[in-house]
């Protein structure tokens, strides 16, 4: 196979999480572009729709589910129907996240479990069922959407519960990348620097100094450019990496 044909997604069949906007939006593009049958899921059916439409415009085959994955057995039948509509299951992309902004001392305790909730729980109970499937077939590639705030805490705004979470993600990635390599099955994370999307409001005057000017290439990402490292992770192209984290963070973590 030629170095480029192992980037190649065609034939197989993906399900990402929190796909129908930002970088989630981009990342569905990127595997369809790259030749993958998509399914996008989030809790909002309209922007499901609405996203797929851009995709399907373009001849991609794009597919979605309304889904509330914080409940478990909404997570589990999300897996299900994702498998009766494209036939297996070869990448599941846990996208979906939230981040709140509140110094510790302030933050409620349903806050802290809605940030938990989604971001670790949630991300638990979707690969768990995926990876059930993926055992079965043998084969199948997971990618956990986790965080520079994993090794870094965030100025001027704090955000204990998101920095916590992805933590854990990346910690989860590694623990599963290990107990899941014996059944063909690859868990990797990325994460992402500051990108420009409805969650993080990179053109802020206030974040400017903290955010851009402290990053060695003084910029903010687009989700577009995170899209083509989750293309390479999830394809043959990755095929001997598990259990790592891509830091793409234009350098922020240098210092």
């Amino acid at each position: 196979m030629a170095v480029l044909d192992t980037f190649s997604l065609a034939g197989k069949k993906a399900l990402i999480t929190g796909g129908n906007r930002g970088m989630g939006l981009a990342f569905a593009r990127g595997l369809a572009e790259a030749g993958a049958e998509v399914v996008i899921a989030s809790r909002d059916a309209a922007k499901n729709e609405e996203a797929a439409e851009t995709l399907r415009a373009d001849g991609h085959t794009v597919h979605t589910l309304a889904v509330d994955i914080t409940d478990g057995e909404q997570a589990a039948q999300m897996v299900a129907d994702a498998v009766d509509i494209l036939g297996r299951l070869d990448i599941l992309i846990n996208n979906a996240g939230v981040a709140i902004h509140r110094p510790a001392l302030e933050i409620p305790d349903e806050e802290w479990h809605a940030v938990i909730d989604l971001n670790l729980n949630a991300l638990w109970k979707v690969s768990t069922a995926a990876a059930r499937v993926m055992k079965e077939q043998g084969s199948g590639t997971i990618l956990n959407v986790g965080s520079i705030s994993s090794l870094i805490v965030n100025r001027p705004q704090w955000q204990p519960a998101y920095n916590a979470s992805k933590a854990a993600v990346h910690q989860l990635t590694k623990s599963l990348a290990a107990e899941w390599a014996e059944h063909g099955i690859r868990v990797n994370a990325i994460a992402p620097g500051y990108v420009k999307t409805e969650m993080a409001p990179v053109d802020e005057p206030r974040f400017r100094q903290h955010w851009i000017e402290d990053a060695p290439m003084k910029r903010y990402a687009v989700p577009e450019e995170i899209a083509p490292t989750v293309v390479y992770m999830v394809s043959d192209a990755s095929a001997f990496m598990t259990g790592s984290v891509v830091v793409i963070d234009g350098g922020y973590t240098l210092y």
